[in-house]
């Protein structure tokens, strides 16, 4: 048996970064549009799983996603989470690019096949969904709870942020955990308890691309503010933790004097 570890092609990250995205938007969206809200039972029960559900969905998701694929690419699934890590330096610049790519079309993959289902779905259940938006994030008159502009502003920035904080601390080298996975999951379970009455919750341009396509109308006319501000949030948190939580290198007359 040989003790050498090989490192996998930049092909074979770009698929586990696609599959896994897919499995994001596929299992957390179908959550979203097919058991978020089922009806009432005949003793007045819902029969939905509601925003809980959807939410558990989403952590439970991510959580299978970085263990099954992210010994392979890092497990980003995400374009914030990718330039997150590259602006704190635990990515490089020039291999993003590839990364978004690809969970942007993995996550499109997810949803298609969604829409897919739907098709050989029961009387106007998918013209319903798609009136609806398709599972996709909004603001104003498309927010589930009224909120407007300047709140899916912020709360997509400081929700990014703390995905991304999280993210940077629990994969740390030397102070990350081997429950790094499980931190993931139910801190983006908890983004979303906390934010999708606000704008649906993004924190991640490609879930938001991937149900903008079958949403439509003003959903895509809105999708801006979904890719923009993620990013920003994950680029403010990637260089504060890189500013506040990284040991700098000290020059090396600095150095020498340390070690005598």
């Amino acid at each position: 048996m040989s003790d050498v570890t090989i490192e996998p092609s930049t092909s074979t990250k770009l698929i586990a970064e696609a599959l896994g995205t897919f499995l994001l938007l596929f299992g957390a969206v179908g959550t979203a549009l097919f058991a978020s809200d089922f009806g009432v039972g005949d003793n007045g029960t819902s029969l939905g799983v509601g925003f809980v559900g959807v939410a558990l969905a989403f952590g439970l998701t991510i959580l299978a996603g970085v263990y099954t694929w992210g010994p392979i690419s890092g497990g980003h699934f995400n374009p914030a989470v990718t330039i997150g890590l590259a602006a704190a330096g635990r990515f490089e610049w020039r291999n993003v690019p590839g990364y978004i790519v690809a969970q942007i079309v993995g996550g499109a993959v997810g949803t298609t096949l969604l829409f897919l289902i739907g098709v050989f779905g029961p009387g106007s259940w998918l013209s319903e969904k798609q009136a609806a938006g398709f599972a996709s994030n909004g603001f104003g008159d498309l927010s589930p709870g009224g909120f407007g502009l300047g709140s899916a502003i912020v709360a997509e920035i400081l929700f990014t942020a703390i995905f991304v904080l999280v993210i940077l601390g629990v994969t740390h080298s030397k102070r990350g955990t081997g429950f790094a996975g499980v931190a993931i999951g139910l801190t983006l379970t908890l983004i979303h308890l906390a934010s999708i009455p606000i704008d649906n919750t993004s924190v991640n341009p490609a879930r938001s691309i991937a149900t903008a396509i079958y949403g439509g109308g003003g959903f895509l006319a809105q999708l801006w503010v979904f890719i923009v501000f993620p990013i920003v949030g994950a680029l403010l948190a990637g260089y504060a933790h890189r500013a506040l939580f990284e040991p700098k290198a000290l020059p090396p007359a600095q150095a020498e004097a340390r070690v005598e």
